[in-house]
């Protein structure tokens, strides 16, 4: 079977792309500590994000409240795009630009952390949603592209993937999100483990 020269071109820039994600490793270990922190003291892990980050979101949630790699206990997390009756009464009566926004009013209380996915960092109801986070002592980060768009004047930690396209970032993403998910599971089976 032939090679696919297109396919070898996706692979060498999702390589690329990592390797230059490597230069934010404490950084992106740092969230991670962070978020578990959180969650040890009772918070909860809420995700958000349009189209394929809706998805991922979703996908997130799931690992924490069944299991990443270890058996444990249930952890409280919830992607924002799971509800469709919610979601779409939301678009309807209130706009789509409040979609998040609603919902962190709804769930979010201090000692939270709310994830946004945005490619762009422009998408006006992740930020609308941030917004409305800052005022409730809610650990906000943002996983985006290369240039973190406005998203990284609002939000507690920002974390920029060192590309462009959309499809990359969202692969590093995912990587980056099953990472926190590992650290989050491993500091709570710990935590029970501890005398």
């Amino acid at each position: 079977m032939a090679t696919s020269p297109a396919f070898l071109s996706a692979l060498d820039e999702h390589r690329r792309v990592m390797e230059r994600l490597a230069d934010q490793a404490a950084f992106i270990e740092r969230i991670g500590r962070d978020v578990a922190e959180r969650v040890g003291r009772g918070g909860r892990v809420f995700w958000m994000g349009n189209g394929g980050s809706a998805a991922q979101s979703l996908h997130f949630a799931a690992e924490l409240v069944g299991r990443f790699k270890r058996e444990r206990a249930a952890l409280p997390s919830l992607a924002f795009s799971a509800d469709p009756s919610v979601v779409t009464a939301i678009g309807n009566d209130y706009g789509f630009d409040q979609l998040f926004a609603r919902q962190v009013r709804a769930w979010c209380r201090t000692g939270d952390v709310l994830i946004g996915l945005s490619t762009s960092g422009r998408s006006p109801n992740i930020l609308a949603a941030f917004e409305e986070a800052a005022s409730r002592n809610v650990y906000t980060v943002g996983m985006t592209g290369r240039t973190g768009g406005d998203l990284i004047d609002c939000v507690d930690a920002c974390l920029m993937i060192p590309s462009d396209d959309t499809a990359r970032i969202q692969e590093a993403h995912l990587l980056v999100g099953h990472y926190w998910c590992d650290v989050v599971e491993q500091a709570v089976s710990d935590a029970v483990q501890t005398p």
